[in-house]
Order: structure tokens, then C-alpha cells, then sequence
């Protein structure tokens, strides 16, 4: 725990306000990776709009970012452009044609351990790259090939590591050789040490063809037969047919209002919009500004807040292409409004009396990456993209030079058996070909009450970057930070089960969580929670404010 000295010095900064991590007046990107950052910078330079700018950091971060940047996998984006246009990109991950719902079970119906995770069983269909062809040929303005040239220059004459990738690339170094082809490309005999140049001429040649053939080349051309040579070699499910056939598709918004702000966030197959919605409506009943901003009745509200929320996203949650999704009735005020009659003002509603209809198993990685890019013009696009695990299934693609997913760990391979994370779901979120499995990915663009731009948010995190998303809107509007305080203020999650609240070990004084206890509550230390990368528009000076936040060493870069 930190001391109250400590405690003073971060309420001063709230209050007197931090300088964000870059402001402009054309543009802004944030990511996790300074070189893909500047990449994004570089198109907005280049006369591109937040949308060529976000297909251009995607695919940077697939060469600069491997252990969660990628192309093998798949992720969500919300765009708002300056015309009024709202609408989003779902490229999730789709189970082949081969899965089936006890795929994972032994002939005791029990679950075989690592076939979800490290084997290539464990890979859905990738949609990265789909979707981002689908964002370019609906709302791109430059050549799709100038969108990848500097990922093909990163990726064939090397990028220098920083000290957090050459830390997990060691971190990883036994999980990492266990497939052959990775083991080429991202295992040395020696550690690897900050300022190493890491070169990838496989990865380099499979973006070169995309750039030329288009983005269908990855699902028909050459990248698909080597993915299919490499389903050969590890005995994968993926077939050509199933890469053919993967279709990104292009959704309405989750849409609400907070305090009348207005929110666009993501529909199933992410949680994110509609628990996102559950958790802000019922906060609506409350005038947060006017509680002591972290004290114990602000993290009480907002834990019990979620606490119900995560309980309805375990039953009721999963791909609405497959599933009846109950979403009027789940982002509405009124539902809301059931929830918050049932929090005691004072103490803590144990999770057992919080019952939904099945309790089961889902889990979910942390190892996302998250990135918001606004343009000049003030469109704005925000992204999540995950592999899954970090580094994905471990499997990289023979000849391509890219890691493979491990989504279908997403899925509830048994329904009753809680992961170590604890993170629950149903039947609505069992295996099934050609399903997305449910995300908690939670991209978010968030307008003021006269329709300006104010909020573009997200961050990986598995099951806590709904939270993550929501306490950075709450700290905007209800505590009026900057995006700098709004994303480096200290965070805490709940999500039903467990029934214990996580926080960051370095945010919270002694006294609030001991009063917190005797309310009820249980408490476990993490060391950071999410990577919020996340831009402000200030409407009445027209300067674009990012915060690449600093729990991983990420990248804001305006102009």
C-alpha cells in the first residue's frame, strides 16, 4: 500500500491537473508501440483520415507489437466520422467449420489441459486483416498499399526492441520454442536485450502480398495456403473453406447516454458495450461529484455497480448471429434502475445472492492492445485487437511469419468449471462452427452533450477492460480530469465472480480499504490493470489531447 504522503501527492495532481502525454491540433494516435504510433502520425501527415491512419497501426503493430499486435488474430473498431456517420467494424475470430461444442473434453467430459491454449485447436479463423479491408473500402481515402509500406519496411529491415519487448520475449522464451517455425523467429541463444534489432523477411513477404493483391490475398491467396500448410504440420482445424468464407461485418453501435453525453461503444460479439451501458445507466441514479473521488462509499457504488453487471454478462452474452441478445432490454435505464434498488448504501451484496440462471466458465487474456486515432477533420476510430494469450497459440505460420490465435479459449468450453480468472459465461457462449466467441473488448467514442467529439477510449485487459473503459469515462465527466489524470488515476475491477475487488497495489490508502472491509468486502493486489490508450478533444481551443498510458510504456503522439 502506498503511504498518505504518496496519497496527497496524487489527489494534488487531480486537482491541478496533469500535462498530457501529446496535444495537437491535426491529429493524434495512440498505441502501445511508439513506432506504430508514428506510423499513424505519419498517414494523417500523408492527407490520410483516423480511419487509414488506424488500418496503418493495426498492421504495424502485427510487426512491431507480435506479442498482442497481430494479424493472426482479430478485434473490433468503432468510427465516428465528422459527417455524423456512427458504426462498427466486428473482424472477431470465427470458429471452423471442425469445431464442435466438447471439442476441448476428454472422453470423461472433463477439460483437456492446454488443447484450448497452446495447440493450434486453440486458433479461430483470423480477421484482423479482413477488417481492416473492410474499413479502408468503406471509409478509407488513401492506397491500401501506402497503408502498409512502412510495416513492410519495420518488418524487413528490423525495429530496435525496448526494454518491455526484449523482457517478454525472455519471459516467453520456453512457450515460444515449443513450435518449430516460432522458434526461428522469436528465440535466440542468448536473451535478447533492449536495442536488439528484431528482422522478419517471412512476415515482410506476407505483407508485401497483401499490399499488392489486397486484403483477400490473406483468406485466397498464397497466406491462406500457407496457413493450411501449417494446420497440416501442427494437425490444425482451419481449412481454406473456413478462410474463405470468414466475413468482417459492419454493425450498429451499442448507443446510450451518460449524464447527456452520448456513447458508441461495441455490440456482441463484445460484452463491452452493453456491460459498459449496464454499469455507467445505474451510476445515473448518483451524483458521483459530489463523493471523495476513490474514498470508500465512490469505490463501494461503483463495485457494486459492476458486480451486477458481470453477473448479466454470464448468462445473457454471446454472438447474436447465433444467439437472441436481449440488447434494448439490457442497455435500458429502467433495467438499470432494477439493479441499483437492490445495492445497500452501505454494505456489500455478496455474489452468491447475485444469481443468474447458469453459472459457468469462460475465460478471457489480458494480452490485448488497444489504439485511438482522431484526424484533422475530426473523424475518429477506436480499436481493440488480441491474439488472445500473449503471443497467441505460440504457433506461427509456416512461410508467413505471423503467431496464430488462441481464441477458442474464449469460448465456455464447460459450462460449471470456473477458470483461474474466474470469469464466468454460458451456453450462449458454447463452441459452435462459424461462432464468434464473446470479448470483453470495449472500443469507445464518447461525444459531449451538443455532439462535439469529446472521448475516444479502450485498453486491453481481458475481463477488466470494461472497467477500465468506464472509470476513465467516469473520471472525465464526473470528475472533470484531463484524459492524462483520467487514465493514470489508479484502478479497481469487479466482476462477480470471484467475489473479490482487484486493485492496483500502488492507488489506494490504507484506511479506505480497511473501512472497504468492514463493509464486506475482500480485496486482491495486482500490479497494473489495463493499457488505456485514449485522446480528449477539446472543443472550444480545437487541440487534440492523447495519454498513452503508462502501465505498459505505451506511445501518444499529436501534431
Amino acid at each position: 500500500m502506498i503511504n498518505r504522503f504518496t496519497i496527497l501527492i496524487v489527489s494534488l495532481n487531480i486537482i491541478f491537473g496533469s500535462v498530457p502525454d501529446a496535444s495537437g491540433v491535426n491529429g493524434a494516435v495512440t498505441s502501445s508501440n511508439k513506432f506504430a504510433s508514428d506510423v499513424g502520425i505519419n498517414i494523417l501527415k500523408d492527407g490520410g483520415n483516423a480511419v487509414d491512419a488506424a488500418i496503418a497501426v493495426g498492421f504495424a503493430l502485427a510487426v512491431v507489437h507480435p506479442g498482442a499486435g497481430n494479424i493472426g488474430g482479430g478485434g473490433f473498431m468503432v468510427i465516428r466520422l465528422a459527417d455524423g456517420t456512427k458504426t462498427t467494424i466486428d473482424f472477431r475470430e470465427t470458429a471452423p467449420q471442425k469445431a464442435s461444442r466438447d471439442m476441448f473434453l476428454d472422453e470423461n467430459g472433463d477439460i483437456i489441459e492446454g488443447k484450448s491454449w497452446s495447440t493450434s485447436w486453440a486458433s479461430g479463423v483470423p480477421g484482423s486483416v479482413a477488417g481492416f479491408g473492410l474499413a479502408h473500402e468503406e471509409f478509407g481515402t488513401l492506397k491500401w498499399s501506402q497503408l502498409i509500406d512502412s510495416s513492410i519496411q519495420l518488418a524487413r529491415d528490423g525495429y530496435s526492441l525496448n526494454y518491455n519487448d526484449a523482457n517478454s520475449f525472455n519471459r516467453y522464451n520456453d512457450f515460444l520454442t515449443k513450435d518449430s517455425v516460432t522458434r526461428t523467429i522469436f528465440v535466440r541463444d542468448e536473451e535478447f536485450k533492449t536495442g536488439d534489432i528484431l528482422v522478419q523477411r517471412n512476415l515482410a513477404s506476407t505483407l508485401e502480398r497483401i499490399s499488392r493483391a489486397g486484403w483477400e490475398e490473406f483468406y485466397t491467396g498464397k497466406t491462406a495456403d500457407l496457413i493450411q500448410k501449417c494446420m497440416e504440420r501442427t494437425d490444425g482445424l482451419i481449412s481454406k473453406n473456413d478462410l474463405k468464407n470468414y466475413i468482417a461485418v459492419q454493425r450498429d453501435p451499442i448507443t446510450f447516454s451518460y449524464r447527456d453525453h452520448i456513447v458508441y461503444s461495441m455490440p456482441p460479439a463484445s460484452s463491452g458495450g452493453i456491460a459498459l451501458a449496464g454499469i455507467l445507466n445505474q451510476l445515473e441514479n448518483i451524483d458521483l461529484s459530489s463523493l471523495p473521488f476513490h474514498g470508500a462509499d465512490h469505490i463501494h457504488y461503483l463495485t457494486e455497480c459492476q458486480r451486477r453487471v458481470y453477473a448479466d454478462r454470464s448468462t445473457m452474452l454471446g454472438d447474436m448471429d447465433f444467439i437472441p441478445v436481449p440488447i434494448s432490454h439490457l442497455i435500458s435505464q429502467e433495467y438499470a434502475d432494477n439493479h441499483w434498488m437492490s445495492i445497500d448504501s452501505i454494505y456489500a451484496t455478496s455474489s452468491s445472492e447475485i444469481l443468474p440462471e447458469e453459472p459457468p466458465s469462460y475465460y478471457e487474456s489480458e494480452e490485448t492492445t488497444h489504439y485511438s486515432v482522431v484526424d484533422k477533420w475530426g473523424n475518429a476510430v477506436s480499436v481493440t485487437t488480441t491474439i488472445n494469450g500473449w503471443f497467441g497459440s505460440g504457433i506461427t505460420v509456416d512461410g508467413a511469419g505471423f503467431l496464430l490465435n488462441n481464441e477458442m479459449d474464449d469460448f465456455s468450453s464447460k459450462p460449471g468449471t470456473p477458470n483461474a480468472y474466474g470469469l464466468v459465461g454460458a451456453k450462449a457462449n458454447e463452441i459452435a462452427s462459424g461462432k464468434r466467441m464473446l470479448s470483453s473488448m470495449t472500443p469507445t467514442i464518447v461525444e459531449n452533450p451538443n455532439g462535439d467529439l469529446l472521448l475516444v477510449v479502450g485498453s486491453p485487459g481481458g475481463s477488466t477492460i470494461i472497467t477500465t473503459a468506464m472509470q476513465v469515462i467516469s473520471n472525465v465527466i464526473d470528475f472533470k480530469m484531463n484524459i492524462e489524470d483520467a487514465v493514470e488515476s489508479p484502478r479497481y475491477h469487479h466482476q462477480w465472480l470471484p467475489d473479490v475487488v482487484y486493485v492496483e497495489q500502488f492507488g489506494y490508502a490504507t484506511e479506505t480499504l480497511d473501512a472497504l472491509k468492514e463493509r464486506g468486502y475482500k480485496f486482491a493486489l495486482r500490479s497494473s490493470i489495463g493499457e488505456a490508450n485514449c485522446i480528449m478533444y477539446d472543443p472550444n481551443t480545437k487541440i487534440i489531447h492523447a495519454s498513452g498510458d503508462s502501465r505498459r510504456g505505451a506511445s501518444a503522439i499529436a501534431y
